[in-house]
């Protein structure tokens, strides 16, 4: 039998300002949805995300796309930046600075498991 895919909204609409209100607070958190991070963040992942973390290449961030949010991983690309998602089956998306990234993602880990954490930022 078939398990049909649910589909979660990431962030609604009315919340949007709540989140850019997050860009100068502390950490916060979010849940993975999706596949477009695997191998490295599996869906159901709870991912800790630094406002003020510092962008490099290859760093895991969040940001803001043609009104949307996304969680991809930052590529330096010729004098621009790319978006990147881990799983191939998602495409890349360009941007020409750092403007987009609202965040880092400085850890994760799967909930209900203690010792199931990884840190990405020392």
């Amino acid at each position: 039998m078939t398990q049909a895919r649910r589909i979660i909204p990431i962030q609604p609409q009315a919340a949007d300002a709540e989140l850019e209100a997050c860009s100068s607070a502390e950490p916060f958190a979010l849940m993975v949805l999706g596949d477009s991070m695997e191998p490295e963040f599996v869906e159901g992942e709870v991912i800790l995300i630094e406002p003020e973390g510092l962008a490099t290449d290859g760093s895991f961030v969040l940001a803001k796309l043609d009104d949307e949010w996304i969680f991809r991983q930052l590529v330096r690309h010729g004098e621009g930046w790319r978006l990147q998602a881990l799983n191939p089956a998602y495409p890349a998306a360009d941007i020409a600075g750092l403007d987009a990234v609202k965040g880092v993602i400085i850890q994760k880990s799967r909930p209900g498991t203690r010792r199931a954490t990884k840190r990405y930022v020392e």
